[in-house]
C-alpha cells in the first residue's frame, strides 16, 4: 500500500485533517473493498485494526442504495475496521445517511463544494466600498506558526490550525500531530504526522529522527511498513511530488 493513487484499487483512503481515515468509493464492488481494507488492516494493524472511517461515495456516478451502502458498512466492520459516519455531499447522501442510521460529517461540506459536488445557493451581489486614501498601505498580520514545548505523548493530539507546527520534543508512539501547514520536529517522531491536513500539497514534514507509525501529506499517506528500511532512525524530509508521497533523508 503506497501513496500513489492506484487505478485499480476500489476505494482510495486518505488522513483528514483530525486523523480520521476518510475512504472514497471509487467502485462500488463491497468484496474488492473489504478486501483490500483487510489487507491493509494486515499489514499495520496498531494503526488500522479498529479505525474509524469515514465514507465518502462522492467518487461514484450516482449514491449507492440503501442495501448496497449496508452490505459495505457490514464488509468493513468484517474486515476489522469501523464505519462511523457518511461525507457529506448530496441530498441523496443525506437521506442515506439518515436511512444507515450514520451522521453527516460537516467539515467535509466545504471541501466538497469547492470541488463542485454539491449544491450551493448563488451568493448576494455586495456593493463594493469606494477605496479609503491612507498614507501608508496595511500590513496584513503574520500568523505565527504553533510551537509544542513538552513532548506529545501516546493518545494525544496537537493541531495547529491554518499553521505550521513546530515541535521542540519528541512524538510518542500513538501520539498524532497535524498541521494545515508544514510540521517541523526536532525530537524523534514515532506516532502519526499529517501536514497540509486540509489539501495543501505544498507542505513538508520535518523531522530529526523518523521511525513514524505513519506520514501524510494533504492525505497522501505512508505506514512505517512501506517505508526504506535505510530511512528509519535518520533525519528525514515527506513531501508531495507530482501527487506522490517522497521521503529523503536530509543532508
Amino acid at each position: 500500500m503506497s501513496a500513489p493513487v492506484d487505478y485499480a484499487q476500489a476505494g482510495e483512503l486518505k488522513f483528514g485533517q483530525v486523523g480520521i481515515a476518510n475512504l472514497r468509493i471509487r467502485t462500488l464492488d463491497v468484496a474488492q473493498l473489504a478486501r483490500e481494507m483487510r489487507e491493509r488492516v494486515q499489514r499495520a494493524p496498531n494503526l488500522f485494526a479498529r479505525a474509524a472511517v469515514i465514507l465518502d461515495f462522492g467518487g461514484l456516478s450516482a449514491p449507492p442504495s440503501v442495501d448496497e451502502a449496508g452490505a459495505l458498512v457490514a464488509g468493513l466492520r468484517d474486515a476489522g475496521v469501523l464505519p462511523v459516519a457518511l461525507a457529506y455531499g448530496t441530498r441523496e447522501i443525506e437521506a442515506l445517511a439518515q436511512q444507515l442510521g450514520l451522521p453527516l460529517l460537516a467539515k467535509f461540506r466545504a471541501q466538497y463544494e469547492r470541488a463542485g459536488g454539491a449544491e450551493t445557493a448563488p451568493a448576494a451581489a455586495v456593493p463594493t466600498p469606494a477605496p479609503v486614501p491612507s498614507a501608508e498601505p496595511p500590513r496584513p498580520a503574520a500568523a505565527p506558526g504553533l510551537i509544542q514545548t513538552t513532548p506529545v505523548r501516546s493518545g494525544q493530539q496537537v493541531y495547529a490550525e491554518q499553521r505550521d507546527l513546530t515541535v521542540l520534543a519528541t512524538v510518542g508512539a500513538g501520539a498524532e500531530v497535524l498541521a494545515d501547514g508544514s510540521i517541523h520536529i526536532y525530537g524523534a517522531l514515532r506516532g502519526r504526522a499529517l501536514a497540509g491536513a486540509q489539501g495543501n500539497v505544498d507542505a513538508r514534514i520535518f523531522c530529526r529522527e523518523f521511525h513514524a507509525e505513519l506520514v501524510a501529506v494533504a492525505g497522501q499517506y505512508k505506514v512505517l511498513e512501506d517505508i526504506p528500511a535505510g530511512l528509519r532512525g535518520k533525519a528525514v524530509q515527506v513531501w508531495l511530488e507530482n501527487g506522490q508521497l517522497k521521503l529523503a533523508a536530509l543532508d
